[in-house]
């Protein structure tokens, strides 16, 4: 069986092809999600945000409790500096409340309709918010 070779990525123009590759990605994206927590018994949580601003998640457990796990292994005490935060908690309700506005956001915008203003500053809160969360690897690896 010959091989297809490398596949060129890059945005597909035509709307109604767009929506059905990101339904079948997404549908793919989260059987492996599943499949990850399944076999190797590991925690999985997966947001995923349409275009339209329409939210899908999967989680293996409660994704409150990985988001809190993540934040004490993050070390959600830091801000966008880098120095320490002496108090974890308030770095942490920080960060909940940039997730919420963009969250408040999507429902509220529809992505194709928004215009530049609008998009920019989505941009800007998802540009902060993940300023603020630095991935830090596991010490048991």
């Amino acid at each position: 069986m010959a091989r297809r070779g490398r596949v060129e990525l890059r945005r597909i123009e035509d709307k109604a092809s767009r929506q059905v590759r990101f339904s079948k990605r997404r549908a793919g994206l989260f059987k492996k999600a599943f499949e990850l927590a399944l076999l190797c018994d590991a925690e999985v949580a997966l947001l995923v945000f349409s275009p339209g601003g329409k939210l899908y998640e999967y989680s293996s457990t409660s994704i409150e409790d990985t988001y809190d796990r993540y934040q004490q292994f993050a070390g959600a005490g830091r801000n966008v500096n880098g120095d320490n935060n002496d108090n974890p908690d308030v770095a942490a309700s920080d960060l909940q409340s940039r997730l919420k506005e963009i969250a408040t956001w999507s429902e509220q915008h529809n992505a194709e309709e928004s215009d530049a203003n609008e998009l920019e500053k989505l941009e800007k809160l998802l540009a902060n918010a993940l300023r603020n969360t630095k991935t830090k690897r596991s010490p048991e690896y």
